[in-house]
Protein backbone atom coordinates (compact mmCIF):
# COMPACT_ATOMS: atom_id res chain seq x y z
CA UNK A 1 0.00 0.00 0.00
CA UNK A 2 1.88 3.01 -1.30
CA UNK A 3 1.14 6.72 -1.51
CA UNK A 4 2.32 8.77 -4.50
CA UNK A 5 6.13 9.09 -4.52
CA UNK A 6 7.68 11.92 -2.53
CA UNK A 7 11.24 12.85 -1.59
CA UNK A 8 12.38 9.36 -0.58
CA UNK A 9 15.55 7.26 -0.43
CA UNK A 10 15.61 4.46 -3.00
CA UNK A 11 17.53 1.99 -0.83
CA UNK A 12 15.03 2.47 1.99
CA UNK A 13 12.17 1.85 -0.44
CA UNK A 14 13.85 -1.39 -1.51
CA UNK A 15 14.28 -2.46 2.11
CA UNK A 16 10.59 -1.86 2.81
CA UNK A 17 9.58 -3.73 -0.34
CA UNK A 18 11.65 -6.70 0.84
CA UNK A 19 9.92 -6.64 4.22
CA UNK A 20 6.53 -6.37 2.56
CA UNK A 21 7.33 -9.33 0.32
CA UNK A 22 8.51 -11.39 3.29
CA UNK A 23 5.35 -10.47 5.18
CA UNK A 24 3.18 -11.59 2.25
CA UNK A 25 5.11 -14.80 1.65
CA UNK A 26 5.41 -15.50 5.41
CA UNK A 27 8.50 -17.65 4.83
CA UNK A 28 10.63 -17.54 1.71
CA UNK A 29 14.00 -18.25 0.18
CA UNK A 30 16.35 -15.55 -1.01
CA UNK A 31 15.46 -16.39 -4.61
CA UNK A 32 11.72 -16.12 -3.97
CA UNK A 33 12.08 -12.73 -2.27
CA UNK A 34 14.32 -11.37 -5.03
CA UNK A 35 11.80 -12.52 -7.62
CA UNK A 36 8.92 -10.94 -5.73
CA UNK A 37 10.67 -7.58 -5.34
CA UNK A 38 12.36 -7.57 -8.73
CA UNK A 39 15.92 -6.83 -7.62
CA UNK A 40 19.11 -8.88 -7.62
CA UNK A 41 19.69 -11.63 -5.09
CA UNK A 42 22.89 -9.94 -3.93
CA UNK A 43 20.99 -6.75 -3.07
CA UNK A 44 18.28 -8.68 -1.23
CA UNK A 45 20.90 -10.72 0.62
CA UNK A 46 22.66 -7.60 1.95
CA UNK A 47 19.39 -6.12 3.17
CA UNK A 48 18.29 -9.39 4.78
CA UNK A 49 21.57 -9.92 6.57
CA UNK A 50 21.47 -6.36 7.90
CA UNK A 51 17.97 -7.00 9.21
CA UNK A 52 19.01 -10.38 10.59
CA UNK A 53 21.86 -8.84 12.56
CA UNK A 54 19.30 -6.65 14.36
CA UNK A 55 16.76 -9.52 14.85
CA UNK A 56 14.20 -8.06 12.49
CA UNK A 57 14.61 -11.14 10.30
CA UNK A 58 15.41 -14.73 11.20
CA UNK A 59 16.69 -17.53 8.97
CA UNK A 60 15.54 -21.11 9.28
CA UNK A 61 17.45 -23.48 7.03
CA UNK A 62 17.30 -21.71 3.64
CA UNK A 63 14.20 -19.61 4.34
CA UNK A 64 13.76 -16.21 5.91
CA UNK A 65 10.96 -15.12 8.28
CA UNK A 66 10.10 -11.89 10.05
CA UNK A 67 11.76 -11.59 13.45
CA UNK A 68 10.17 -10.96 16.82
CA UNK A 69 11.94 -7.62 17.18
CA UNK A 70 9.03 -6.13 15.24
CA UNK A 71 6.78 -6.88 18.21
CA UNK A 72 8.64 -4.34 20.32
CA UNK A 73 8.01 -1.59 17.81
CA UNK A 74 4.48 -2.68 16.96
CA UNK A 75 3.50 -2.83 20.61
CA UNK A 76 4.89 0.64 21.21
CA UNK A 77 3.03 2.01 18.19
CA UNK A 78 -0.28 0.61 19.40
CA UNK A 79 0.24 1.92 22.92
CA UNK A 80 0.33 5.46 21.54
CA UNK A 81 -3.44 5.14 21.40
CA UNK A 82 -4.58 5.74 24.96
CA UNK A 83 -7.76 3.74 24.33
CA UNK A 84 -6.13 0.60 22.93
CA UNK A 85 -6.92 -1.56 25.96
CA UNK A 86 -10.56 -0.49 25.97
CA UNK A 87 -10.81 -1.23 22.25
CA UNK A 88 -9.53 -4.76 22.89
CA UNK A 89 -12.17 -5.30 25.55
CA UNK A 90 -15.06 -4.13 23.37
CA UNK A 91 -13.83 -6.16 20.40
CA UNK A 92 -13.76 -9.33 22.50
CA UNK A 93 -17.19 -8.58 23.96
CA UNK A 94 -18.84 -8.10 20.56
CA UNK A 95 -17.10 -11.16 19.10
CA UNK A 96 -18.52 -13.23 21.94
CA UNK A 97 -22.00 -11.80 21.36
CA UNK A 98 -22.07 -12.20 17.57
CA UNK A 99 -19.78 -15.15 16.88
CA UNK A 100 -18.41 -13.20 13.89
CA UNK A 101 -15.17 -11.42 13.05
CA UNK A 102 -14.86 -8.14 14.95
CA UNK A 103 -12.16 -5.50 14.61
CA UNK A 104 -11.25 -2.00 15.75
CA UNK A 105 -9.79 0.23 13.04
CA UNK A 106 -7.90 3.51 13.41
CA UNK A 107 -6.74 5.93 10.74
CA UNK A 108 -3.20 7.22 10.32
CA UNK A 109 -1.95 9.24 7.33
CA UNK A 110 -5.17 8.48 5.48
CA UNK A 111 -4.93 4.69 5.80
CA UNK A 112 -6.87 2.40 8.14
CA UNK A 113 -5.08 -0.09 10.41
CA UNK A 114 -6.62 -2.73 12.65
CA UNK A 115 -5.24 -2.42 16.19
CA UNK A 116 -7.36 -5.31 17.51
CA UNK A 117 -9.22 -8.19 15.90
CA UNK A 118 -11.10 -11.15 17.31
CA UNK A 119 -12.61 -14.14 15.54
CA UNK A 120 -15.90 -15.30 17.06
CA UNK A 121 -16.90 -18.94 17.27
CA UNK A 122 -18.55 -18.80 13.84
CA UNK A 123 -16.12 -16.32 12.29
CA UNK A 124 -14.96 -16.83 8.71
CA UNK A 125 -11.19 -16.47 8.13
CA UNK A 126 -10.18 -13.39 6.15
CA UNK A 127 -7.11 -11.27 5.50
CA UNK A 128 -8.15 -8.76 8.15
CA UNK A 129 -5.91 -9.05 11.21
CA UNK A 130 -3.97 -6.88 13.64
CA UNK A 131 -1.73 -4.53 11.66
CA UNK A 132 -3.64 -5.04 8.40
CA UNK A 133 -3.84 -1.84 6.37
CA UNK A 134 -6.92 -0.89 4.35
CA UNK A 135 -7.86 1.97 2.07
CA UNK A 136 -10.69 3.70 3.88
CA UNK A 137 -13.19 3.64 0.99
CA UNK A 138 -12.94 -0.14 0.61
CA UNK A 139 -14.54 -1.27 3.87
CA UNK A 140 -17.35 -0.53 6.31
CA UNK A 141 -14.84 0.22 9.05
CA UNK A 142 -12.97 2.65 6.81
CA UNK A 143 -16.11 4.38 5.56
CA UNK A 144 -17.34 4.80 9.13
CA UNK A 145 -14.20 6.84 9.81
CA UNK A 146 -14.01 8.60 6.45
CA UNK A 147 -17.59 9.87 6.71
CA UNK A 148 -16.90 11.75 9.94
CA UNK A 149 -13.52 13.29 9.17
CA UNK A 150 -13.44 17.04 8.47
CA UNK A 151 -14.38 17.57 4.83
CA UNK A 152 -11.07 19.11 3.81
CA UNK A 153 -9.13 16.22 5.34
CA UNK A 154 -11.42 13.66 3.71
CA UNK A 155 -10.86 15.33 0.34
CA UNK A 156 -7.07 15.26 0.78
CA UNK A 157 -7.14 11.55 1.61
CA UNK A 158 -9.28 10.70 -1.42
CA UNK A 159 -7.09 12.82 -3.67
CA UNK A 160 -3.91 11.20 -2.34
CA UNK A 161 -4.96 7.56 -2.59
CA UNK A 162 -7.76 7.60 -5.15
CA UNK A 163 -10.37 4.84 -5.19
CA UNK A 164 -8.53 1.62 -6.08
CA UNK A 165 -10.80 -1.45 -6.18
CA UNK A 166 -10.45 -4.32 -3.74
CA UNK A 167 -13.28 -6.43 -5.16
CA UNK A 168 -15.80 -5.97 -7.97
CA UNK A 169 -18.15 -4.37 -5.44
CA UNK A 170 -15.72 -1.73 -4.13
CA UNK A 171 -17.00 1.81 -4.68
CA UNK A 172 -14.69 3.37 -7.26
CA UNK A 173 -16.93 6.22 -8.45
CA UNK A 174 -16.42 9.39 -6.42
CA UNK A 175 -20.04 10.53 -6.64
CA UNK A 176 -21.29 7.11 -5.47
CA UNK A 177 -18.83 7.13 -2.57
CA UNK A 178 -19.81 10.63 -1.47
CA UNK A 179 -23.49 9.64 -1.55
CA UNK A 180 -22.72 6.55 0.52
CA UNK A 181 -20.74 8.59 3.05
CA UNK A 182 -23.64 11.02 3.32
CA UNK A 183 -25.91 8.07 4.21
CA UNK A 184 -23.36 6.91 6.80
CA UNK A 185 -23.41 10.32 8.49
CA UNK A 186 -27.21 10.36 8.49
CA UNK A 187 -27.76 6.91 10.03
CA UNK A 188 -24.57 6.80 12.16
CA UNK A 189 -23.04 3.56 10.85
CA UNK A 190 -21.65 2.11 7.64
CA UNK A 191 -22.32 -0.96 5.55
CA UNK A 192 -20.07 -2.89 3.19
CA UNK A 193 -21.58 -5.34 0.70
CA UNK A 194 -18.66 -7.54 -0.37
CA UNK A 195 -16.59 -4.38 -0.96
CA UNK A 196 -13.52 -5.57 0.94
CA UNK A 197 -13.85 -9.35 0.73
CA UNK A 198 -16.04 -11.25 -1.71
CA UNK A 199 -18.66 -13.22 0.18
CA UNK A 200 -18.56 -11.03 3.31
CA UNK A 201 -20.76 -8.18 4.45
CA UNK A 202 -20.00 -5.85 7.32
CA UNK A 203 -21.44 -3.14 9.52
CA UNK A 204 -19.30 -0.59 11.37
CA UNK A 205 -19.86 2.33 13.72
CA UNK A 206 -17.52 5.28 14.31
CA UNK A 207 -16.07 6.01 17.74
CA UNK A 208 -15.48 9.57 18.97
CA UNK A 209 -13.42 11.20 21.69
CA UNK A 210 -14.58 13.82 24.18
CA UNK A 211 -14.10 16.54 21.54
CA UNK A 212 -16.35 14.66 19.07
CA UNK A 213 -13.41 13.85 16.79
CA UNK A 214 -13.59 10.42 15.17
CA UNK A 215 -10.84 8.17 16.58
CA UNK A 216 -11.69 4.79 15.10
CA UNK A 217 -14.45 2.37 14.23
CA UNK A 218 -15.83 -0.96 15.42
CA UNK A 219 -16.76 -3.46 12.70
CA UNK A 220 -18.56 -6.80 12.56
CA UNK A 221 -18.15 -8.87 9.39
CA UNK A 222 -19.57 -12.21 8.34
CA UNK A 223 -20.67 -14.31 5.37
CA UNK A 224 -23.53 -12.98 3.24
CA UNK A 225 -25.86 -15.86 4.16
CA UNK A 226 -25.74 -14.78 7.83
CA UNK A 227 -25.44 -11.03 7.26
CA UNK A 228 -28.89 -10.35 5.88
CA UNK A 229 -32.46 -9.51 6.83
CA UNK A 230 -33.29 -8.10 10.24
CA UNK A 231 -29.96 -9.24 11.73
CA UNK A 232 -27.95 -7.20 9.24
CA UNK A 233 -30.33 -4.27 8.83
CA UNK A 234 -31.18 -3.58 12.48
CA UNK A 235 -29.85 -6.04 15.08
CA UNK A 236 -26.14 -5.70 14.31
CA UNK A 237 -26.21 -1.92 13.74
CA UNK A 238 -27.94 -1.53 17.11
CA UNK A 239 -25.42 -3.81 18.81
CA UNK A 240 -22.37 -2.14 17.24
CA UNK A 241 -23.51 1.42 17.90
CA UNK A 242 -24.41 0.45 21.47
CA UNK A 243 -21.00 -1.12 22.00
CA UNK A 244 -19.30 2.02 20.68
CA UNK A 245 -21.28 4.18 23.12
CA UNK A 246 -20.11 1.93 25.94
CA UNK A 247 -16.52 2.21 24.67
CA UNK A 248 -16.77 6.01 24.52
CA UNK A 249 -18.17 6.16 28.06
CA UNK A 250 -15.32 3.95 29.28
CA UNK A 251 -12.54 6.04 27.72
CA UNK A 252 -14.08 9.28 28.98
CA UNK A 253 -13.35 8.15 32.56
CA UNK A 254 -9.87 6.75 31.85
Amino acid sequence: MNAPPRDTIKSDETLLEILDALHSLETATLTAIASEVGVSKSTVHRHLETLRAQRFVDKRDDEYVLGLEFLRYGGAARERYSFHRQSKSIVQQVADQTGEFVGFLVEEQGVGTFIYCEMGTEGVPSEARVGQNVFLHQSASGKAILAFLPEDRRDRILERYGLPPRTEQTLTDMDELRADLSDVRERGYAYAHEEYTTGLRAVAAPAFDAQDDVIGSLVVAGPTHRMRGERFESDLPELVTGAVKEFQLTISYT
